[in-house]
């Protein structure tokens, strides 16, 4: 089996760092879509960083207000509850934060590197970029991973109310 080949399999290159590569490497065309994209790199990374502080803010008052509100009807469920859906907006506020530092950096390097002529600032850059995909990859496994759990969980759910 090992020795067949796979079709789907990303082409294999050997990644060969070059150690003072001039700026010439790049055309201008590149220079000039880098140059656009950066502002709106930062401008998204920041609009990231203002909807995970409200995810996070959100989840605080919700625990509060549900469980110390709803602990007055005398029943643990609702505060069970509140704590649960707080806790969910905190869980969700964390992992937007991530994203959102991820695409801040690009933007931030990829101008640094602009003006420094640096290329280390570019590798930078690219190394957040790379940071942004991972992450985001490996949050679409997590989040398919859950979604047969949730609909399994939702079917007991229904059958249990039935029965």
């Amino acid at each position: 089996m090992s020795d067949t080949i796979n079709p789907w399999q990303s082409p294999g290159t050997e990644v060969v760092a070059e150690e003072g590569a001039p700026r010439d490497v790049l055309t201008p065309g590149m220079l000039r879509y880098l140059k656009e994209a950066s502002p709106w790199l930062r401008f998204l990374g920041v609009l990231g960083y203002i909807g995970a502080a409200f995810l996070i803010v959100i989840g605080i008052f919700t625990s509060i207000a549900l469980v110390s509100g709803l602990s007055l009807l005398d029943t643990g469920v609702f505060g069970l509850f509140g704590t649960f859906i707080g806790v969910l907006y905190l869980a969700g506020g964390v992992i937007a934060f991530f994203p959102a530092r991820f695409t801040y950096k690009f933007g931030a390097k990829i101008r640094d590197y602009l003006m420094s002529d640096g290329n280390k600032d570019l590798e930078e850059a690219f190394r957040y970029n790379r940071a942004l995909w991972k992450f985001s990859g490996i949050l679409a496994i997590v989040y398919l991973a859950i979604i047969p759990l949730w609909i399994g969980g939702s079917l007991v759910a229904v059958l249990a109310s039935v029965f």
